[in-house]
């Protein structure tokens, strides 16, 4: 391991071999760990969090002095309902930009208490390497006052704005414009999570269209959740920001897919659109001229399109790789069918088909059969009719599988076996990494020999990172 031009295991390798037998006969070192040097300990360092290494700073001096390096707050989060640290006051907070982040600082989090003009101040003028930053505004019921505030960070490439249901963001929102031209990535959080069934008002808390002037360079925009958001922001984006590549609208209610059409004869490099649980209507999705489209990844799900439509589009779509169209009750057989025999799946490498009921196991399996090796994902979960049979027959041929998804947790008149499974899985998936069973406990069957299934899932499997049982 070379860290930061340290070999690491080579300095304490050879710290360690510094050894000699006592009279009895037992091994001791010479060599404790305040022996190793500096550069080993901050490299031992790098793999703690903050709080952590805050711990660690008060074991001693020399561990202080390290615990400072600005090279171990790189990325800073202070929001500790999240994760990160806890800073009690705006005085420790410009007194650590000062002494602990300084020039090697490229990404931070920071809660609405914590941002205020002078901290803003101190970030542009200690920190010019600072490319990433989030703003959690989410839990504001007033801002600060940023009247004073004449300098923002400029370097910054990414930049997330949590916003709050009810405070209007423009005051703010004026004083950077000047500051985030330079902006490749932004992401707008919305409140969805936290609406409730019947709004009574909906405030456009930011204004999106004087937003996309200031920020002509944006190449992925991820506007989450935020209930004003509607098909003339998505219009409005796109006449400025011709590099987009990366459009999510997911969750934003409002849109109905009116402006898609314009949207791709703008934006010749968009890639990636995800609009999980919009109100798209069939009649503007079959409007767009998907041929022409270089899209690549689509997420529809939740959606309402018909099949008429989801066979229209899937059609003539030349080369999608990922597609999520789960809880989708028109997507059935038919379009399966018409996807594989009319269309080109040929570059397909993920699908998620999560609850889609109308799709029946031997549609899926003729599907598979075809398409399967090629696959490095696939989720058929929230399904009660498809078994582990269905996966047991299609394991042979999901051999370049990395994540798989499978299971419902409504309960199964049938039971599923799971070594029989684990076994499957070890013996054709090689390169699982992530594995999910959402089965219901009830319906799981483990024997005597389910430890040696997990044995042999976890010699087989070596790049497994994940194995979930929920």
């Amino acid at each position: 391991m070379d860290l930061g031009g340290v070999d690491v295991w080579g300095q304490i390798a050879l710290e360690t071999s510094q050894m000699y037998v006592s009279e009895g006969g037992a091994a001791k070192s010479r060599t404790t760990i305040e022996k190793l040097p500096d550069k080993v300990l901050l490299n031992v360092f790098c793999y703690l969090s903050h709080r952590e290494i805050c711990r660690v700073a008060r074991v001693c001096k020399r561990w202080r002095q390290i615990a400072y390096d600005t090279r171990l707050w790189k990325h800073v989060s202070l929001r500790p309902e999240v994760s990160g640290l806890h800073v009690s006051s705006l005085e420790n907070l410009l007194h650590l930009i000062s002494v602990r982040f300084g020039p090697s600082l490229r990404y931070i989090e920071l809660p609405i208490e914590l941002i205020t003009h002078t901290v803003l101040h101190e970030l542009a003028n200690k920190c010019p390497n600072l490319t990433h930053m989030l703003l959690d505004f989410s839990t504001a019921m007033q801002l600060h006052d940023f009247s004073e505030m004449q300098a923002f960070p400029t370097k910054l490439k990414y930049m997330c704005i949590c916003l709050s249901e009810v405070i209007f963001m423009e005051g703010f929102m004026r004083k950077i414009y000047n500051f985030i031209n330079g902006l490749e990535i932004l992401h707008l959080i919305g409140t969805y999570e936290k609406v409730e069934e019947e709004e009574e008002e909906i405030y456009e808390v930011i204004n999106v269209h004087k937003l996309k002037s200031a920020t002509p360079n944006l190449r992925v925009i991820n506007l989450y959740g935020i209930n004003f958001v509607d098909d003339s922001h998505i219009d409005a984006f796109s006449s400025n920001c011709i590099q987009l590549e990366c459009l999510a609208v997911n969750f934003c209610a409002k849109v109905t897919g009116s402006t898609m059409k314009t949207l791709f004869q703008r934006s010749r490099r968009l890639t990636c659109l995800l609009m999980q649980g919009t109100n798209l209507q069939s009649e503007y999705v079959m409007q767009v001229e998907w041929e022409k489209s270089s899209i690549q990844e689509l997420d529809i799900t939740a959606t309402d399109l018909s099949t008429e439509c989801l066979i229209d589009m899937l059609t003539r779509i030349p080369g999608l790789r990922f597609l999520s169209a789960g809880q989708l009750n028109s997507f059935n057989d038919n379009v399966l069918k018409a996807w594989a025999e009319l269309g080109n799946t040929r570059n397909l490498i993920a699908l998620d088909l999560d609850s889609s009921d109308n799709l029946s196991d031997d549609a899926l399996h003729k599907f598979l059969s075809r398409h399967g090796h090629q696959l490095y994902g696939l989720a058929l979960s929230g399904m009660p009719h498809i078994t582990d049979q269905l996966w047991q027959s299609v394991l042979p041929i999901l051999t370049n599988a990395r994540i798989l998804v499978m299971g419902t947790q409504e309960r199964l008149g049938v039971n599923i076996h799971v070594d029989q499974l684990m076994d499957g899985i070890a013996n054709n998936c090689p390169n699982l990494e992530r594995l999910e069973l959402r089965w219901d406990p009830e319906n799981l069957r483990f024997s005597d020999k389910s430890q040696k299934a997990i044995d042999v899932l976890r010699v087989k499997c070596i790049k497994m990172k994940c194995l979930s049982l929920r």
